[in-house]
This record gives C-alpha cells, structure tokens and sequence, in this order.
C-alpha cells in the first residue's frame, strides 16, 4: 500500500499525495511525480496501474490530487492554479528526499502541467515522462499545445498511442523533431488516449499495459543509470 502524504500547496489548502516506493533495487533512486488527467484524480485505474507498475519496478512514484479533485470538483482550476499545485508537490517532494532524482510528468493534462512547469525552470526536474500527451483537442488539431516543448531542457519520453485523438505519433514526430533537448517517442500500437487496445489488435489489455511499463523502465534506466 502506497504512504499518504499531505502537501499544502497554498495557505490553509492541502492536497493528497500517494508516496508508491521502489519494491526492487531502484532505479538510482530516480523518483517520478505524476499528475493525474482531466477528468479523474489519483485512485483512477489508470493512475493506480502505473504508479504500482513502475514502483514494482524500481522507480519510485508519487502521485497526487489537483487542488480542484481534492475538493471534490469536477472543473479544472486555471493553468496557473494547477501549475502552482504541481510546483508546491514538486517542492514536498524535494524536501521529503524521496529518492535522489526527480522526474515529472502525467497523464493527458498532468502531463502537460509538468511540461509547462518545467519549461519554466522548476528546480530540481530531471526529465519528463508523458502518458499520452494532449498535443490538441480532439477534432481540433489546429489548437497546438506545444509552443512551450521548446524551452525544456531535460530529456523527455513521450508515450502515445496510434489511435489517440489527442495527438497521433504523426503528428507528434515533426513536433519532437525540432526540440532542443533529448525525446523519445514510445508508440503504443492500437492504444487511444488511455493505451487501450481494440479487442481484435489480438494483445490482451494486461500485456499492453506491461510493455509500456516495461519500455518506460528500460528508458530510465538507459537516461538516469549511465
């Protein structure tokens, strides 16, 4: 069972953030801070499968609620409100000195907050781990959200599935192209949004999953050991 933590992330305003550590020889002692996505908090399936996938492992997880999940409210705050809650783990995090190395990164929207911190400078930040990045709107592909990629300087991994309506590999690929530091683009063959699979892609849902873990490991391992 993962370790409660609460984090004030502004006065008299707490969040709960769940502390997932390593179940194996860790990957030097690398930690990964996720947010979740829009529309569901940190107990998601989604959240849950990763966060005990990646710690069993060797990587230390934590996660947390977005101020406006952990009220209880379906909306998202302004980015600015977000992006300070992310910041305030980040900083309890670094503090609590859980592992040596800090990642960040998410889901969907969690995912794209901790670009957008980090590319404002966050102390601290190693690297990026993105599941599923929400490159657009679906149906809106004009509505790029990626202008700020470029002033990140750590290594990224970007997890998208061919069939998300959020971005496409495709699209994403020119986009990674021209950034200045180091990204990597893990393609998770039939998987949307969420990595699901379609029933006749012939994989179980379990092995997908897997491989993804599995691949996401092996990119830490390959960036942060060395």
């Amino acid at each position: 069972m993962p370790d409660k933590m609460r984090i004030e992330v502004a006065p008299n305003l707490e969040v709960t953030a769940l502390v997932y550590t390593a179940g194996k020889p860790d990957v030097a002692g690398v930690t990964v801070t996720l947010g979740h996505g829009a529309g569901a908090d940190q107990s998601s399936d989604f959240m849950t499968r990763f966060a005990t996938g990646l710690a069993a492992r060797g990587i230390n997880v934590v996660t947390f609620n977005f101020l406006y999940t952990e009220q209880g409210r379906r909306v998202p705050d302004a980015n600015k409100a977000i992006e300070a809650c992310f910041r305030a783990v980040i900083e309890a995090v670094r503090h609590k000195k859980i592992g040596r190395g800090t990642l960040v990164g998410g889901k969907s929207m969690g995912g794209r907050i901790a670009s957008q911190v980090a590319a404002a400078s966050a102390p601290d930040v190693e690297g990026l781990v993105f599941l599923g990045y929400p490159l657009h709107p679906p149906g809106s592909p004009d509505q790029l959200r990626a202008k700020h990629l470029r002033d990140i300087t750590v290594p990224m991994l970007f997890v998208q599935g061919s069939r998300d309506a959020f971005g496409s590999p495709d699209e994403l690929r020119p986009i990674i192209k021209e950034l200045k530091a180091p990204a990597d683009l893990d393609v998770v063959e039939g998987g949307d949004h969420s990595f699901k699979v379609l029933k006749r892609a012939g994989v179980t849902q379990e092995d997908t999953y897997n491989a993804v873990l599995d691949r996401i490991e092996f990119w830490l391992r390959q960036t942060f050991t060395n």
